[in-house]
């Protein structure tokens, strides 16, 4: 049992607002970086008040937020440095921090943070996982620190069965919050003309598009070979890659063996994510692996029918023939043969990014993740708050257990 010093918890009732620290190693463009950026900004001030700290250095999304919020960062300096243990002590000390929400699967984020929360004192320690087997893992040192933690969050329902399962996190700690995007950024919106005219994409011309960074687990290649398929019945198609990744030279020189010269383009790393889907009629995801992926919601949020891999928890998101299609991984042939349906029938995807659009708004917004997290760190403080209460024996304004729910798609308020 690791040392946690008393802290008398003020019930939620007559305190401020709770200071909750969202530890990562840093905040590169990407996905899960992005609803962090989201999350941080959006939670009610009057009841929290979220910090950012980059265990190493801020990135690129940290140093905008780092205009919005406190953030810290160069706390370690390398994979050894042991001296960022009282570091990070300290700084949750000072900060009086209420809560900590490490953010990513496995590393050193996940270790110091909860260890350092335990130490400080801080009432509530989360681990937010926002990602589904190999490369990431919670690894033996993570999962030896379970009984530290007061809850797991899973970005789907899938996902918390596969933490349970797979990843050593105790079932009954294991809470959904669903991902969610920013429905009125993500939102129809005519096709850009200008952006058209840069990309050298002719107006009409069907255009299908992968929204992924280049690593193995995205399998480019499936897409790729869907697109090669593709252009054999429907010669004018387009296909856009966006992302980057150390994969990107190789992934350029398979498209050119499969003939895809002038008919792909690797667009890397884009901050006009929102603008470019305006250009796309179909958004596919060939992953092997998912948990719940960011850019089907955005394409679904601006209603774009999808493609994607029955993977994960992506037949949450996308319903089989009502938004979009899933089909087995690794299966170019009936990839190609939905991607050239929806090229083909602009109607039918239309209707299906209709579609879409609804089942995004109504589950998986950014409102209802903003919400998800602020009522389980509520829920939690509260229910210690109960229990320190309820050993001294004295009366208290707070009555009954704070209510949580397990595994369930979105915590309910206390």
């Amino acid at each position: 049992m690791i040392f946690r010093p008393k802290r008398r918890l003020i019930p939620l009732d007559d305190r401020g607002p709770l200071r909750v620290m969202f530890v990562n190693t840093c905040l590169p463009v990407g996905g899960a970086e992005t609803l962090l950026v989201e999350l941080l900004r959006r939670m009610d001030r009057s009841r929290f008040l979220p910090e950012l700290c980059c265990l190493k250095y801020l990135g690129p999304l940290g140093e905008t937020l780092a205009r919005q919020v406190p953030a810290h960062s160069g706390l370690l300096a390398g994979k050894y440095d042991l001296g960022v243990l009282p570091r990070l002590v300290r700084l949750l000390q000072e900060r009086r921090i209420d809560a900590v929400v490490t953010v990513g699967t496995g590393g050193d984020r996940m270790f110091w943070g909860r260890l350092a929360g335990r130490l400080a004192g801080t009432p509530v320690i989360l681990s937010a996982l926002h990602s589904t087997g190999l490369p990431d893992r919670v690894e033996l040192l993570n999962r030896l620190l379970a009984p530290l933690t007061d809850g797991f969050i899973a970005v789907a329902r899938a996902h918390a069965k596969y933490l349970a399962e797979h990843e050593g996190c105790p079932p009954d700690r294991v809470y959904v919050v669903p991902n969610g995007v920013d429905v009125e950024k993500f939102r129809p919106r005519r096709p850009s003309a200008a952006l058209r005219r840069r990309l050298g994409i002719g107006e009409g011309t069907p255009v299908a598009a992968i929204v992924a960074a280049l690593r193995p687990e995205k399998n480019h290649e499936l897409f790729l070979n869907a697109a090669a398929l593709v252009r054999r019945r429907m010669p004018e198609a387009n296909f856009l890659v966006v992302g980057d990744g150390p994969r990107r030279r190789q992934l350029e020189a398979f498209a050119a063996r499969l003939g895809l010269d002038g008919a792909v383009r690797f667009l890397g790393t884009r901050r006009d994510v929102a603008e470019l889907l305006s250009l796309v009629d179909v958004l596919v995801l060939s992953s092997h692996m998912e948990a719940n992926p960011v850019s089907i919601l955005e394409a679904m949020a601006g209603e774009k029918p999808v493609v994607a891999t029955r993977v994960g928890s992506v037949p949450e998101t996308v319903l089989d023939g009502g938004s979009g299609y899933l089909v087995a991984a690794g299966d170019a042939d009936a990839m190609a043969a939905r991607i050239g349906e929806l090229l083909s029938d602009r109607q039918q995807a239309a209707a299906m990014g209709r579609r879409g659009r609804r089942h995004v708004v109504e589950h998986w917004s950014c409102r209802q993740m903003v919400e998800g997290y602020q009522d389980l760190i509520a829920a939690i403080y509260q229910r210690k708050c109960v229990k320190q209460e309820g050993k001294k024996g004295s009366g208290s304004r707070v009555q009954g257990s704070a209510k949580e729910s397990p595994a369930s798609p979105v915590v309910p308020r206390p």
